[in-house]
């Protein structure tokens, strides 16, 4: 037994060995220009590759021909179209589901829980497709979302419903992840904000689209038929894309271009290499880490006992200050282990402190914590202050969506042709905090629609500039092997930004509605209170101009100005965040290799 022991460590020695010199423990720094030569003729089977998926991709690109290329494009724009249909309609509909479930609430809840293991499963997802390969990483992902829908279909109970939420943000979440950084492995730099723009162009249809379905199946009491239809759609129009990946694979294959994968591994050898290649060590840290950061707002913002303690007792609670303690620990384990334990850096090193990359994460981080600081509630308070339809809600919800995607092709065409990315985010982020400011005083039930619409739109222009801008940050400085992980911590600073903005919100909302509808309701109707806070359907069975309504939004109103007052506070540091770019030019950057955009 000693000596079976002993053989096993010694191969476990000499496998971490072999990894630690193909794989450098960090990567490392570009030069401050952005520049970095790449070979004319690479050996894609070389060792000097360090990542599978990285070496694939590239090999892949080296035998495609330009027509594979636009069709892989055609698939993957079609892809987008179908995914955003799927969210406009479900996101539509979401709102009524939970109001079956008598919990309207829940909604900051979940989404917070969404935003946070999606934002957190970013970066697994980053490992994943750069070991095992893009196309096994998408795969994954598109089970991931199906089973989310199947499960939403089938669901009879919140618990369920909510289960189902998280799973299909993953699933949903992680192909629109793999698929840019598949966009990102086929085009150079200073094409990538175009392309950018031209695959967000199918959001502007579906959102007409989208409303229009959800409110044709709730007025026809087919609220899990819409989840059904897509589950079916989800695979059927992933697998041509899956397809074409694996046939060109065995093209390059044929060609000698990819090495094929070792076979006279054993098996606790193959177990060893990838649990080395993952850093599992490094990926529960952070996983850990940002989770037990992040959680505790919703533990401390939702409840059953929300109102017989007050928010102070709530934040000091023990086992909110322990989870919010463990986390920060969690982090800089992390940091301590990827610089100094590694075999194999779970994120360079380089890239955690590169000023460009720190501040694009920043940005998003503080953009998206500002719009989701109000804007869960916003569909409901269209529809109960304006009295608008499930579809015409839809659409002025979708403003920012549409006028966002519209505004990303001719600011990619602007950084094609300028080769730089910080200019137009400085000329982007006054509007931002211009078009949020005057959110406040029209955000009220006295305001006028339009004036709710002209501050939607400018938010569009600019948040759609700044989107584009710091994706491009993310990207810059770093090289073809570090485009996955990059591109998640932009992604993981988005949606941390989310998830606090969804549970301001959400504190907000459950601090401020239940306390002042009892407050505008009459003493005789009061005992409506609670029904009218659970349930939107509840709130909309009372004519505009009733009692019941008048309460709910003069309710709506208060709750909604506060929301945007703490959206505002928090902007300063969406600026900060773009002054801390290098201001590289694009066109001497060259991160990839072969037949590409």
């Amino acid at each position: 037994m000693l000596g079976f022991l002993r053989s096993k460590h010694h191969e476990a020695r000499e496998i971490v060995q072999e990894i630690r010199r193909t794989h450098p423990a960090d990567v490392p720094a570009p030069r401050h220009d952005g520049y970095e030569p790449i070979p004319d003729t690479p050996d894609f089977s070389s060792p000097e590759h360090t990542s599978h998926g990285v070496a694939e991709i590239e090999a892949l690109a080296s035998v495609w021909s330009t027509r594979t290329l636009y069709t892989g494009y055609a698939l993957v724009f079609i892809i987008f179209f179908v995914n955003s249909l799927q969210q406009q309609t479900t996101s539509s509909l979401s709102p009524y589901v939970y109001s079956e479930f008598t919990d309207h609430s829940l909604i900051a809840m979940t989404n917070v829980l969404t935003s946070i293991i999606g934002g957190v499963s970013k970066l697994p997802i980053a490992k994943l497709i750069d070991i095992l390969g893009r196309p096994e990483g998408f795969a994954a992902m598109v089970a991931l979302c199906t089973l989310g829908l199947v499960l939403m279909a089938a669901c009879r109970n919140v618990e369920t419903y909510v289960a189902a939420q998280i799973i299909y943000w993953v699933g949903y979440n992680g192909m629109d992840y793999v698929l840019h950084v598949f966009m990102s492995d086929t085009t150079e730099l200073v094409n990538r904000a175009f392309v950018y723009g031209i695959a967000s162009f199918p959001y502007v249809i579906t959102t007409f689209i989208g409303p229009a379905a959800a409110q044709f199946l709730y007025e026809r009491d087919a609220l899990y038929l819409g989840f059904g239809i897509f589950a079916i759609l989800t695979p059927i129009v992933t697998a041509p894309l899956l397809l074409l990946l694996w046939s060109t694979r065995k093209k390059a294959q044929s060609a000698g271009v990819i090495q094929p994968k070792p076979k006279d591994r054993s098996r606790m050898e193959t177990i060893i290499h990838y649990a080395v290649e993952f850093d599992p060590i490094g990926m529960i840290l952070i996983t850990a880490g940002f989770v037990l950061i992040l959680l505790p707002l919703t533990l401390a913002t939702s409840g059953t006992n929300m109102w017989s303690t007050s928010l102070m007792d709530r934040w000091m609670a023990p086992d909110i200050i322990a989870m919010i303690v463990l986390g920060i620990l969690c982090v800089v384990c992390f940091l301590y282990w990827e610089r100094s334990g590694a075999p194999v850096c779970f994120v360079p090193y380089s890239r955690l402190r590169d000023p460009t990359l720190l501040g694009a994460f920043l940005l998003a981080c503080a953009m998206f914590m500002s719009f989701y600081c109000w804007d869960l509630y916003f569909s409901s308070y269209l529809q109960v202050v304006f009295n608008t339809s499930i579809r015409d809600t839809g659409y002025i919800y979708n403003i920012y969506s549409i006028g966002s995607c519209i505004i990303s092709i001719p600011v990619g065409i602007l950084i094609r042709r300028i080769g730089r990315f910080k200019t137009p985010a400085l000329a982007a982020i006054p509007l931002f905090i211009a078009g949020t400011a005057l959110m406040i005083p029209f955000r009220s039930p006295t305001s006028h629609i339009t004036s709710v619409i002209l501050c939607e739109i400018l938010k569009a222009v600019a948040g759609g500039t700044l989107v584009i801008c710091q994706e491009i940050a993310g990207l810059a400085t770093g090289n073809h092997e570090t485009i996955a992980v990059s591109f998640a911590l932009v992604g993981l600073g988005s949606k941390i930004g989310a998830a606090v903005g969804a549970a301001v919100s959400g504190a907000i909302w459950t601090s401020t509605v239940p306390v002042y509808i009892e407050r505008y309701l009459p003493p005789e109707k009061k005992y409506l209170a609670a029904e009218l806070y659970g349930s939107i359907a509840r709130v909309l069975e009372f004519a505009p101009g009733t009692e019941e309504r008048e309460a709910t939004v003069r309710a709506y109103g208060v709750a909604q100005k506060r929301m945007l007052v703490v959206g505002l506070a928090v902007l300063p540091a969406a600026v900060w965040g773009i002054c801390m770019w290098k201001d590289i030019q694009l066109k001497r950057v060259r991160q990839v290799r072969g037949n590409v955009i």
